[in-house]
């Protein structure tokens, strides 16, 4: 009878427990991959919904055609991305007046630091319009944020015609009071650039409005005829109710709809 102790083989009890240990991994693996790939299906499920319920708060694409440029006498661009989902009638008459050439050589009238920038009045006084009908209130949920570009008008809030206003700072005081129709998605220091005052002493003026998907839209603009003097609004005009399209000054009262 041999009774020689043996020595065992080096790793040979390693690779038994390594194998036990694959074996049972692999055998607990599947039902934890399966509960894996549903837990993960149904995140990508629920992703799909969400992205499919914010559909109505994203802003379309920024794209050609509903960019409108305005390219300033101080030099520089600027790009507003248009809204036709929020106010399609609003965007409809800038494109129509676009057209027209009607912006070109207009000026930024009444421009109040910290405020607004308001322009696109023939008259360069706030009580101009274009010969188009006057253009009904569209108030939406677009705030009024740096940027944002709405529809001037008077006391009657279907009096919209062919003034706008570029907010230099936020106001949500003016929300649901004014169409908002858009909103400078790049140029916006060119609008900071825009000159002071009621009417500003060298107005800062539209050298060319233009479609983003004119066909003319990267060519140079032309230039201007000289500027005309200023014109003061008339003094019988309260604050905040220059004309026919205006907004009313910053903490005033005046011209806000009730």
């Amino acid at each position: 009878m041999n009774n020689a102790r043996r020595i065992p083989e080096p790793g040979r009890p390693m690779k038994l427990a390594a194998a036990l240990i694959l074996t049972t991994a692999l055998v607990l693996s599947g039902p934890a991959d399966a509960k894996h790939k549903a837990k993960k299906v149904r995140i990508r499920a629920a992703d799909q919904v969400a992205a499919t319920n914010l559909k109505d708060f994203l802003p379309p694409a920024i794209t050609p055609a509903n960019t409108w440029d305005l390219d300033l006498s101080d030099g520089g661009r600027v790009v507003v991305q248009l809204r036709p989902d929020k106010a399609p009638k609003m965007v409809e008459r800038i494109r129509a007046l676009t057209a027209q050439g009607f912006y070109n050589g207009l000026n930024f009238h009444r421009v109040i630091d910290g405020f607004m920038a308001q322009g696109g009045d023939p008259k360069g006084t706030g009580e101009g319009g274009s010969t188009l009908p006057d253009v009904p209130a569209e108030f939406n949920d677009l705030p009024h944020v740096r940027g944002s570009v709405a529809a001037a008008r008077a006391n009657d809030v279907n009096s919209a015609n062919s003034q706008f206003y570029i907010m230099f700072m936020p106001n949500l005081k003016l929300d649901n009071h004014y169409t908002v129709f858009g909103r400078v998605v790049s140029g916006m220091q060119y609008v900071d650039a825009i000159q002071r005052g009621e009417p500003p002493a060298n107005p800062t003026r539209i050298v060319r409005a233009i479609m983003g998907d004119d066909p003319n839209v990267n060519t140079p603009p032309p230039a201007l005829p000289p500027v005309a003097p200023a014109v003061q609004a008339p003094a019988t005009l309260p604050s905040g109710a220059m004309g026919q399209s205006a907004i009313p000054p910053q903490g005033t009262p005046q011209g806000t709809p009730q």
